[in-house]
């Protein structure tokens, strides 16, 4: 299955984090499908690419919890 959720980057301390579709047996930093976006929570930045993740969540990608709450305060 697959799911829609955050793959984290940067620096410690300084982490940010790429809004990805990957297999939900991959691991958190593993190779993604697609990037759709990016979240950085220092700075509180979003930037996402939304008609990409209506498609994606028409397709029947199912978000995590942390995942659904940034698209509610963006998207929705």
């Amino acid at each position: 299955m697959l799911k829609l959720r955050l793959k984290k980057y940067g620096r410690k301390g300084q982490a940010s984090y790429r809004l990805v579709v990957m297999p939900s047996t991959s691991k958190r930093d593993g190779r993604a499908i697609e990037e759709l976006g990016f979240y950085n929570p220092c700075t509180n930045e979003t930037h996402i690419n939304v008609e990409r993740v209506k498609v994606r969540l028409s397709q029947g990608v199912k978000p995590t919890s942390t995942v659904k709450n940034l698209l509610d305060k963006v998207i929705f």
